[in-house]
This record gives structure tokens, C-alpha cells and sequence, in this order.
């Protein structure tokens, strides 16, 4: 089991326009060069969503389809692999207004399951979650902080791994 995290701080915004905007997962391949694609079959305004996705990964795809648990009271987003790559994949993102800025949280663990091969893959799949997750919080947010380090460099690097 492998596990990833993110904090970023975003600037003189609302933590509900942030948790908002964030749970627009149709739009994360336009801001994260890592991921392919996105299909939403459900989202917001709904409690429960479910949506697929396809990463760059190695020399192929990283795919998986995941049920999303949205909740606007308490500016939560769950997330759990209904079906794909990983042999589990579950995380949170969270969001907390801190004065004028909101705090971001993102975690999630996950696992392959294959063992011999857990050296190789899970460091390239840690890596690419943080920096899709940095990429769509800094494309949404011009003004954030990135509170754990992460090495974005350009759109063009990303796609190569």
C-alpha cells in the first residue's frame, strides 16, 4: 500500500468556490497533462458521482473508474475504485477556509497489487497523482501555494512518463 498527499493554499477565494471547482473532474485533462481523459457519469449537484479516468503511465495508460462522494457541507470529496489498474485506490480531498485563503488537502492510498513490481510502479504512480493534483488546483487557482513539494516543470515533460 502506497500513499500519496497534497496541501496547497489558494488565495483570497471561498473554500465551496474551490471544492466546487475541483469536483469538476471533466476538466481535469485540460489542466493536468497527465491525464488522457476523464468520462463523468455523475456529479454535482449529486451526493454520490462516479467518474473514469485514463493517466499517462509509463508507456501506456493508468485506467480506473472510481465512485465519488461529494459532500457540500462539509467541503469533503471521497473518492474509491470501483474497478481498473489498481488493485485498491481510495482517497479525500478536502477543503477548509483559513481566513481569506482555503487550505487544500488531498490524500489517497493505493496499491497494484503485485508485489515484486511495488518498487518500479508505485514511486511513478505516486508521482503522477501529486502532480495531477498540483496541476489542476495551480490551473484552476492562479494564486496558489503549494504546500508540499512537487515538480510540475512544463505540460510537455509531464506527458513523457
Amino acid at each position: 500500500m502506497r500513499h500519496v498527499e497534497l496541501d496547497a493554499v489558494v488565495l483570497d477565494e471561498s473554500a465551496e468556490a474551490v471544492f466546487t471547482a475541483l469536483a469538476r473532474f471533466d476538466r481535469f485533462p485540460e489542466l493536468a497533462p497527465h491525464v488522457q481523459a476523464t468520462t463523468v457519469h455523475a456529479a454535482l449537484p449529486q451526493t454520490r458521482g462516479s467518474s473514469s479516468w485514463e493517466l499517462h503511465f509509463r508507456s501506456g495508460l493508468l485506467r480506473w473508474t472510481e465512485t465519488d462522494h461529494f459532500d457540500t457541507t462539509a467541503l469533503t470529496i471521497g473518492i474509491e475504485q470501483e474497478d481498473g489498474d489498481f488493485d485498491s485506490f481510495a482517497g479525500t480531498w478536502s477543503f477548509t477556509q483559513d481566513g481569506a485563503n482555503v487550505a487544500v488537502h488531498f490524500e489517497a492510498d493505493f496499491d497494484f497489487g503485485i508485489p515484486s513490481l511495488e518498487g518500479i510502479l508505485d514511486p511513478i504512480a505516486e508521482r503522477v497523482i501529486k502532480e495531477t493534483v498540483a496541476w489542476a488546483v495551480t490551473g484552476l487557482f492562479e494564486r496558489t501555494q503549494l504546500r508540499t513539494e512537487v515538480q510540475l516543470g512544463t505540460p510537455a515533460d509531464a506527458v513523457g512518463v
